[in-house]
């Protein structure tokens, strides 16, 4: 069915997936074919065509990366090292409040 409307990323995959269940293919095809205008519909447009409202799904967010972890670490220490003697140059050349 992805052939059929516009698919941009796993949320619109699930709708799809929902939809073919929810529906079936037959009502859903006849939906899409109904829906107005050049080129694949969105999936919204074919949801309120047949009525329904699709659930909210929830993307699951990938796990950072040990290295990930790592690089963000180094960064805050790097920036807590830049404050910290911006900090000192200010305070011993009095221009700190």
């Amino acid at each position: 069915m992805e052939h059929l409307v516009r698919v941009y990323n796993e949320k619109d995959r699930r709708t799809l997936e929902w939809l073919r269940r929810y529906v079936g293919d037959a009502a859903l095809a006849s939906a899409i074919a109904r829906c107005a205008g050049p080129g694949k519909p969105y999936l919204s447009a074919v949801c309120r065509r047949l009525g329904v409202r699709a659930p909210e799904f929830s993307i699951a967010r990938p796990m950072p990366s040990a290295i990930a972890e790592h690089s963000l670490a180094t960064m805050r220490s790097i920036l807590a090292a830049r404050t910290m003697s911006a900090k000192q140059g200010a305070i011993a050349t009095g221009h700190f409040r």
